[in-house]
């Protein structure tokens, strides 16, 4: 498995390994996460280790990309997470991003998911992104937005009754 890492700025993007097992069970069970992205029912750190190991590794060794860890350069300290995913119910690569409340309206979501958007372009090789995200995660939309997606259309995934908005880009030619 390639383990490609990624900097910005202020930010590094690492490939999620069960290293990071206790800040994936902590992000997971915030109220943000719980209310837009949904519970995973992961309610201890062996079943956020089991998540990553039957979720998270799969996707990188199948595509060479898949969820990163968003790491604060200046103190080392895991502030959220950022990722492209290979969704069933979706035609496309999704990318997606969430981040501790703590580290919330500080630019860090903008700034990694920018980065990544640029990796998924130039070394990815994709030619579309999508994003999707709930009608009641405003800010999500807003970033979507910020970062050039559009919304194109609504969503449901399988084995889920919640519409969701489904947003797009496409790759600038060069």
């Amino acid at each position: 498995m390639r383990t490609m890492i990624f900097d910005t700025e202020r930010l590094e993007l690492k490939p999620t390994s069960t290293e990071d097992a206790v800040f994936i069970h902590k992000l997971f069970n915030t109220p943000g996460w719980i209310k837009y992205i949904g519970d995973r029912k992961i309610y201890t750190v062996a079943e956020a280790e089991a998540y990553i190991k039957t979720k998270i590794t799969p996707q990188f060794k199948k595509l060479g990309f898949g969820n990163y860890t968003v790491i604060r350069k200046e103190d080392g300290i895991k502030i959220g997470s950022c990722g492209l995913y290979d969704r069933d119910g979706l035609k496309g690569i999704d990318i997606g991003f969430a981040f501790l409340p703590e580290y919330a309206n500080k630019g860090y979501a903008f700034e990694a998911t920018c980065r990544l958007m640029e990796i998924a372009f130039q070394e990815f090789q994709l030619n579309d992104i999508i994003a999707i995200t709930s009608k009641e995660n405003l800010s999500s939309q807003k970033l979507l937005l910020k970062l050039g997606l559009r919304q194109t259309d609504n969503v449901i995934l399988p084995n889920d009754t919640k519409e969701l908005l489904l947003y797009s880009i496409s790759k600038t030619p060069s």
